[in-house]
């Protein structure tokens, strides 16, 4: 039986620069579950995160928000 991936975009409320979103990105990918997070800076408070559901929880991308002094919200797709 292969992975249930679902998809949820993160908006964060503030401006980050480029290297603020990519050290953000790469924190998201290394969690154990997360297959992909798409991050542009045409859209720089959107975050795309593809994610399995049954490893990790969606509360723990807005912990990693918080815990670097941003605030996000959840979009579910």
């Amino acid at each position: 039986m292969g992975k249930k991936m679902v998809d949820v975009t993160l908006h964060i409320d503030e401006s980050t620069s480029h290297e603020q979103r990519e050290g953000l990105r790469d924190a998201l990918l290394s969690l154990d579950g997360v297959d992909a997070v798409a991050a542009h800076d045409e859209k720089p408070h959107l975050f795309l995160i593809e994610y399995d559901p049954d490893t990790v929880n969606s509360a723990t991308f807005l912990s990693i928000v918080k815990d670097r002094g941003l605030t996000a919200e959840l979009v579910g797709l």
